[in-house]
């Protein structure tokens, strides 16, 4: 037999292969499986963003579609809180997406555009702030302003926050004869979880969401506003759907590590 025919049986059953592994991951998408069980490659074991045969369009707040129903998906497979899944493109699904792209370094539009898109393909993973920290912690990012939690190792929840804004303000304690003034700062350290409230707690500065304190009076807790600057007395503020699913998440006596990175 010459080469040339060797060639050509090569590359038909080559060819053979490939089809066999595309029909193979077409049946596995039908069923609702990962693509990835079929074809193995670092690549398409990552690209999770459902493939409809178009580019998804470019989402805006206030859009309501099937594509921010993938938003949605994909950045709760990722570990970010989106709220609940429901086509709607709203607050909690604008702060999930602040959060990500924070994480992926891509500006903070709040829009959904082919950049965004190709980084909910291949998303970056944080990076720990703690090596070898505890199994089961939270970290806080002042300097990125975002929260990790970990269970088993693995990062189970990725929040955008708003910390202490680092300016003056002054407070009358009861039975005070003059106020006593302080800045507004988150404290870095390390610490753990203590009291926690199941719904509002009120206090001297206000209340707080089902709040998990962790540094005497400063919790990781709920507030309707969470903006884009650290704006709080030196709590950390996350959004309200998300303080619910901190409080299951996190249980009392869990490591807090609260750092400024680069």
């Amino acid at each position: 037999m010459s080469i040339r025919v060797k060639v050509a049986k090569v590359l038909v059953a080559g060819g053979a292969v490939l089809v066999a592994a595309a029909a193979q991951a077409g049946m596995a998408e039908h069923l609702g499986q990962s693509a990835s069980a079929a074809v193995t490659s670092p690549r398409a074991a990552s690209a999770t963003v459902p493939a409809t045969g178009t580019q998804p369009r470019t989402l805006r707040f206030g859009d309501s579609n099937a594509d921010v129903t993938k938003l949605q998906e994909r950045l709760r497979a990722l570990h970010y809180d989106p709220g609940t899944v429901n086509g709607r493109y709203g607050q909690p699904t604008q702060l999930a997406l602040f959060a990500f792209e924070k994480v992926n370094r891509l500006s903070l539009n709040g829009t959904v555009g082919d950049t965004v898109w190709k980084a909910l393909d291949a998303p970056r993973s944080p990076q720990p702030l703690v090596r070898g920290g505890e199994k089961e912690r939270v970290e806080i990012d002042l300097s990125r302003q975002l929260l990790y939690v970990y269970r088993g190792g693995k990062i189970v929840l990725i929040s955008h926050i708003s910390s202490g804004g680092d300016y003056r303000f002054c407070t009358t304690d009861p039975g005070a004869k003059t106020p006593r003034c302080r800045r507004s700062v988150t404290p870095t350290g390390d610490y753990l979880t203590g009291r926690r409230v199941g719904d509002w707690d009120k206090g001297p500065l206000g209340s707080l969401y089902k709040p998990v304190y962790f540094n005497g009076g400063i919790a990781v807790h709920g507030l309707p506003s969470v903006p884009l600057t650290p704006v709080s007395h030196g709590c950390v503020r996350v959004p309200m759907h998300t303080a619910d699913l901190f409080q299951q998440l996190v249980g009392t006596g869990v490591a807090v590590h609260v750092r400024r990175t680069a």
